[in-house]
């Protein structure tokens, strides 16, 4: 009975310790104005280390008032060199070449989200929100001063999914544009951007433990 006792209770402690899910943070608050109709825009950058594990999801929120969203484009580079595109002059289609007319946002785009930043007024007036809500990141890697029918018609799936399961630690650079003179210029209060990461299992540490439960079980055993 004490030596099942004893396998059994090994046999708990070498089991992986999984670690829950943690979310790292990291914002600039500093506010810039975006300049109108300008390409060169404004470049954040964010050092990140010290994170264990893959990332799961990714979350970038934007503070912006005033402007013309038909003209922001944006992107986000993970440190690897892998490129996502945020916004990609939202509303532009074959029939609205100067997209939506709304001046600002406070959104989060998310990695794991449904609805596409680029089409938040379809369904009419009224029918949407631009402030503290969450939407999927444009994805269309395509130049955002192609004509509207080839922008809009360009594949979504290069989203914020893309940096799943990669190393968060190094530099992530965001970019912000206005792309299009007039409709005023408008301003980035902040930017977030939050990493979700899944810690690797700690299975050494555990089996640390059963060694030592080990030794000190065999010499009462003894």
């Amino acid at each position: 009975m004490k030596i099942r006792l004893l396998i059994l209770s090994l046999g708990l402690l070498v089991l992986p310790s999984w670690g829950q899910s943690l979310t790292s943070s990291y914002t600039n608050s500093t506010v810039t104005v975006i300049p109108d109709g300008n390409p060169v825009g404004v470049m954040e950058q964010f050092n990140v280390t010290s994170l264990s594990g893959s990332i799961t999801n990714v979350q970038v929120t934007l503070d912006i008032t005033g402007g013309f969203n038909g003209d922001l484009y944006a992107y986000l580079v993970n440190p690897q060199g892998q490129f996502v595109v945020l916004l990609n002059r939202p509303g532009v289609t074959g029939s609205n070449p100067f997209g939506y007319s709304d001046a600002g946002m406070n959104i989060t785009l998310d990695g794991l989200a449904g609805n596409n930043i680029h089409d938040y007024a379809i369904g009419g007036s009224g029918s949407y929100s631009l402030s503290g809500t969450t939407w999927a990141a444009d994805g269309r890697n395509v130049n955002p001063q192609a004509a509207g029918g080839v922008l809009y018609g360009t594949s979504t799936a290069a989203n914020l999914s893309l940096f799943q399961n990669t190393d968060a630690n190094g530099v992530w650079t965001f970019f912000i544009a206005d792309l299009g003179a007039g409709g005023g210029s408008a301003s980035l209060n902040g930017v977030i951007l939050s990493i979700m990461t899944v810690p690797e299992p700690q299975t050494w540490l555990m089996l640390g433990g059963g060694l030592a439960l080990f030794g000190l079980l065999r010499r009462r055993l003894t």
